[in-house]
């Protein structure tokens, strides 16, 4: 991998939505003992990896003429996708409206807001207790009232993980000639099915590891109450199948929260995907590569300021889930 990069090379931009590709990782070596690299895909100015899915949907959109000047954008969202879409709609003059639910995180609706967004709040889950089917069945009726709604419809839009497929694979296989594991984390299945599609038809000996929440049903796993938002889902998920992933590691919520603050107090702030991701990598790792012979790369999904009202506060953690040890200590 190429050494940290000073600040010689300059980038220009005229518009918010052209920096989306940060290719900054940091070396996890010292702090868990382990072979492993964590790709920064937070560093752009929606802050999260969901940049790229996003400017790739709105763009397919345009060119297809789906999407005209006239259009409102509306998109189910559990925080990351609407500030990534709120961005790419203020920079192409578009009205975006954001269903989410009260598991958002509170900056990331004041940030949708910030960009001119509409944010509807779905206030209650539907009657499986799902707040997803909700999200969807208001998108529904809103694009049944007004035809100039457009749902970009994330959870099978291809767009989603080819955006993936031709950028975020390709710079990390570029990074890592020798890369022997890519750990990615299990959401809507943007980011998996676009890497693992990638390195299946051009570096087919990577393993993909894929990285889950405990009580996701992906995989056709049991449901169970989540909190953390990013990973997971609480119905199938179109791009997610079985064929993209060589082995699964399922994380349980306080373990995601315990890995957020350990790597917090070395001065590294990252969201709750990265700590849920970073912990099923730790564990995989030590079972699987305890000599260290492995090149291994996870990709961490946003920045952790945005949840400093959430998995970063100490009343927040133990409402929800008790006292927990915390690895912050210097």
């Amino acid at each position: 991998m190429a050494e940290a990069r000073g600040l010689s090379a300059v980038a220009v931009i005229s518009r918010a939505d052209e920096l989306h590709d940060s290719d900054l990782y940091v070396d996890l070596r010292a702090e868990l003992g382990l072979n492993l690299r964590l790709r920064c895909d937070g560093l752009n100015l929606a802050g999260s990896v969901k940049l790229r899915p996003a400017v790739a949907m709105v763009a397919q959109g345009l060119a297809s003429g789906a999407i005209t000047s006239d259009s409102v954008l509306v998109e189910s969202s559990s925080g990351n996708l609407g500030v990534a879409l709120s961005l790419v709609a203020a920079a192409n003059r578009l009205r975006f409206h954001c269903v989410t639910d009260p598991k958002c995180n509170p900056t990331a609706l004041k940030l949708m807001r910030a960009f001119g967004s509409v944010v509807e709040v779905v206030a209650e889950p539907d009657a499986t207790g799902s707040y997803l089917t909700a999200r969807k069945a208001r998108i529904r009726e809103l694009c049944a009232a007004d035809p100039r709604y457009t749902w970009l419809n994330q959870y099978e839009n291809p767009a989603n993980w080819i955006a993936h497929q031709e950028s975020t694979a390709p710079m990390i296989a570029k990074e890592f000639p020798d890369l022997d594991v890519l750990f990615v984390g299990v959401g809507t299945g943007g980011t998996l099915a676009g890497c693992s599609r990638y390195f299946r038809e051009n570096r087919a000996g990577v393993r993909i590891v894929g990285v889950d929440s405990v009580g996701s049903i992906n995989f056709g796993l049991p449901a169970a109450p989540r909190h953390i938002p990013g990973l997971g889902a609480s119905e199938p998920m179109p791009l997610v199948t079985a064929d993209l992933i060589d082995d699964l590691v399922r994380v349980e919520e306080p373990a995601s929260v315990r890995m957020c603050r350990r790597l917090a107090g070395r001065g590294f702030l990252f969201g709750g995907s990265t700590g849920t991701v970073v912990a099923g990598a730790e564990r995989w790792l030590r079972e699987h590569d305890p000599a260290q012979r492995l090149t291994t790369v996870a990709i961490s999904a946003d920045m952790g300021e945005r949840y400093v009202d959430t998995i970063y506060d100490d009343a927040w953690i133990t409402g929800l889930y008790g006292e927990l040890e915390d690895d912050r200590g210097r």
